[in-house]
């Protein structure tokens, strides 16, 4: 929905998309009847605090141990680049890319997209809208796709058990990571992508006069 048809006090509804008259800043969409704002509340400020505790879990994530391997009884924590290391040693190289991806490509790419969004609701950008947009969709893509990660130290925990001879246990690391996986899904949900629209709008607006008052003739008097 653009700046124009906020301005005429219309609304659209995220559900189903039914144009609605904005009597108060939230409203009851008349097909549906869900309860919607123009503008997703506070959507800036929770979208940065939910990215903030996602960068801050990110560190421990990676510095506490994601899994425990036990080879004859002995137990050895591994954080997530040893853990590749390991993998790639005992010859399981798409285990060890998968891991990769999913827990540093995945992550760090969301947390920095995120952060680009919400600079791209303040500032003026070198992206153009349509890369704003495909930048959203893509973290909001990739979102579920981070726990990848979780799943595959959950399968190996129970494919790799060999008893005494050889076993796999998740280790604390895993928490931070689902915690930091978790916040950056919530940090998604809460940002309103119209915010970049309207920005958007904003510059260019302010770029057109600018550009409209330095090409206009102002005729000079002699004195």
């Amino acid at each position: 929905m653009s700046n124009k048809a906020l301005a005429a006090g219309l609304g659209s509804c995220p559900k189903c998309h039914k144009l609605n008259v904005m009597h108060s800043e939230r409203q009851v969409c008349s097909r549906c009847l869900t309860l919607f704002s123009a503008r997703k509340p506070k959507s800036f400020e929770y979208t940065l605090a939910w990215t903030i505790a996602a960068l801050v879990m990110f560190i421990p994530a990676n510095i506490y141990p994601m899994m425990v391997f036990y080879t004859f009884g002995k137990p050895e924590a591994s954080t997530i680049l040893e853990g590749i290391a390991i993998f790639i040693q005992i010859g399981m190289l798409p285990v060890a890319v998968i891991i990769f991806i999913a827990s540093f490509v995945i992550p760090l790419g969301k947390i920095i997209g995120l952060f680009t969004l919400m600079y791209s609701t303040k500032r003026k950008t070198q992206l153009s809208l349509k890369q704003q947009g495909k930048l959203y969709y893509i973290v909001e893509f990739l979102g579920p796709w981070s726990m990848l990660d979780v799943f595959v130290v959950t399968v190996m925990a129970a494919v790799v058990n060999l008893g005494f001879l050889s076993s796999i246990e998740p280790a604390v690391g895993i928490t931070y990571f689902t915690l930091m996986v978790v916040f950056t899904i919530f940090a998604v949900e809460n940002f309103d992508p119209r915010l970049l629209w309207d920005n958007y709008q904003k510059h260019n607006h302010q770029s057109l006069s600018e550009k409209t008052y330095n090409n206009t003739d102002v005729p000079h008097h002699d004195k």
